[in-house]
């Protein structure tokens, strides 16, 4: 059978990618494989897929391949995946090649391929999950149009219940990634920060989590919607001798803005060391 998508590693955020894409488009159009059997036909009960048992038999069958593997086993895996490509692009089969591996650049998977497949590059961020993504998409830096605007448009309908994609120059890929890809992280413990401060005042933590992500959720979408600076959004919370000003001067003392930017540079420089 002839799949439009396939997955090959199905770690988080492979997965996270399956299953926005089986609410995309006809689940039964999707095959996932991993390193663990197990694990892809788990994922492929829950998106409602096929499981693949072997890497080749997705590149077999499917069209776009989305290669959810870590950046430092992805040549030996498109190395092994390249005479089933070969052998797919001489019978007339199209195949996309979808890398979602931080520091590779396509150049560095089309030295690994006998022939020439067009490579999609995604910087994805965890937030697919539940349809708030971000996916940062890229074509070569040597050739930026390999990947004809039919198959980018057809890759963002596929994931369109991901959330939302921003098109970037391949140059671009790493340094964006660090903001966009790492940030969940840093907004879960900013999170997670302001619940413990809320349940040492006395409120359940339960509730104290719920209401400091909701106003985490609102505050983005406030920028997000009005345009505004944040400085400025912040400046109309922060009433003169109130509560609000008293808690972000504590925030400045400890070095609350100077901490997070060296926390994107760190990771970004980490995102480009990657591939090395």
């Amino acid at each position: 059978m002839e799949y439009k998508l396939g997955f090959i590693g199905t770690g988080n955020m492979g997965g996270a990618l399956a299953v926005a894409a089986g609410k995309s488009m006809d689940p039964r159009r999707i095959v996932v494989a991993n390193r663990t059997p197990e694990k892809a036909r788990a994922l492929a009960a829950q998106v409602g897929c096929a499981a693949a048992e072997h890497n080749e038999d997705v590149a077999s069958h499917a069209e776009y391949i989305v290669l959810g593997v870590k950046p430092n086993v992805m040549r030996d895996v498109v190395r092994g995946l390249s005479p089933t490509l070969a052998a797919c692009v001489r019978a007339g089969k199209p195949r996309v090649l979808v890398s979602i591996a931080a520091g590779i650049p396509v150049a560095a998977i089309k030295a690994c391929l006998e022939v020439d497949v067009p490579v999609i590059r995604v910087m994805p961020n965890t937030p697919v999950l539940v349809g708030q993504g971000m996916l940062l998409l890229a074509s070569s830096a040597q050739d930026p149009g390999e990947v004809s605007e039919e198959r980018f448009a057809e890759f963002q309908r596929m994931f369109a219940a991901a959330g939302d994609f921003e098109r970037i120059p391949e140059s671009a890929m790493d340094i964006t990634g660090g903001v966009s890809g790492c940030t969940p992280a840093y907004v879960y413990l900013f999170i997670e920060a302001l619940a413990d401060g809320a349940v040492q005042t006395g409120v359940p933590r339960g509730l104290a989590m719920r209401l400091a992500a909701k106003a985490v959720l609102g505050s983005a979408a406030m920028v997000l919607e009005t345009g505004k600076h944040p400085g400025a959004l912040k400046d109309a919370v922060c009433s003169p001798g109130g509560s609000t000003i008293m808690g972000v001067a504590v925030l400045e003392q400890h070095g609350f803005r100077g901490a997070v930017a060296r926390a994107v540079v760190q990771s970004t420089e980490k995102n480009c060391a990657l591939g090395k």
